[in-house]
């Protein structure tokens, strides 16, 4: 699927974002996602979730690769002029538009023949965190799987059924979060910042973050007093914060409150012994047990 994505200039820039600096990796190099056949089709995607999908759906047929290396953040990543032709040089580019605007720049200047743009299922313009939706991640798998289809005719029977094998895994997952969290609808889901939309929004809790969309921006004190208002106005037990962040905000108002912390994974910064799938699960445990519900 071809989508336009945002102009400007090829400059290498240094992304902000939610996390530290860190350097991208290598796609030539393998990666933490490369995987399948060498001398099939070459896959590039630009973060995490993007990988877990192209991955699922490619099978052995493909060598997928993530832009971005092991423990990286997805929003914040140099980039070197070899990463950027090996991506704009893949046979299928699987990215979200405006999450980086580096490869964004550099895709608009070289786009590539064949890109699936994710940014279809990102429709909130300030949250780009459509792969906390196990709904979402299903839908692209199905995109990835048309792309796929294009380049290499041959095996579209076999992207189909990696289309099918990640929706499976999808559908498992978002029931096992309706049945878990049936009891919670309207629950208010406190969090360091507002990354957990897609996810609050699929299963009918209420986002209610400490810091707006982006953790960088200090909550004002106002802000920090309206929260605990509707902290203990919902009987909340449990403010979460993302497992990278400095979680001392969340610690003094859980002090306040007295009640405790917990660690929700925005599945950005992944290390190399962590997946999508489990993330999400490790998540939905930390939602079971930290929400107030009924």
């Amino acid at each position: 699927m071809r989508s336009a994505l945002l102009g400007g200039a090829a400059a290498l820039v240094l992304l902000a974002g939610c996390g530290g600096s860190s350097s991208a990796e290598d796609p030539a190099a393998g990666g933490d996602g490369a995987g399948g056949a060498r001398d099939g089709l070459t896959v590039v995607t630009t973060s995490h979730p993007l990988e877990y999908v192209a991955s699922t759906v490619a099978g052995d047929r493909a060598a997928v690769s993530n832009l971005v290396a092991p423990g990286a953040d997805s929003h914040d990543a140099e980039i070197s002029t070899r990463q950027l032709a090996d991506v704009t040089g893949a046979d299928v580019v699987v990215h979200l538009s405006g999450l980086q605007p580096a490869v964004d720049d550099a895709l608009s200047t070289r786009p590539p023949a064949h890109l699936v743009d994710a940014a279809r299922y990102a429709d909130d313009e300030r949250d780009p965190h459509f792969w906390l939706d196990p709904v979402r991640m299903a839908d692209l798998g199905e995109d990835v799987a048309a792309e796929l289809s294009e380049v290499d005719p041959d095996h579209a029977a076999a992207y189909a059924a990696g289309a099918g094998e990640l929706r499976q895994r999808m559908e498992a997952l978002d029931a096992d979060y309706a049945g878990a969290l049936a009891g919670c609808r309207d629950a208010a889901l406190v969090t360091s910042h507002e990354a957990f939309g897609y996810l609050a929004g699929r299963y009918g809790l209420r986002q209610v973050g400490i810091a707006g969309i982006d953790p960088s921006v200090e909550p004002s004190p106002a802000r920090i007093r309206d929260v605990l208002e509707v902290a203990r106005e919902n009987a909340v037990t449990t403010i979460f914060f993302e497992s990278t962040a400095n979680p001392a905000v969340a610690e003094k108002l859980a002090a306040e409150l007295g009640v405790r912390t917990a660690v929700l994974h925005p599945v950005e910064r992944v290390d190399a012994d962590e997946d999508y799938l489990g993330l999400m699960r490790e998540n939905l445990d930390a939602l079971r047990s930290g929400l107030a519900c009924s």
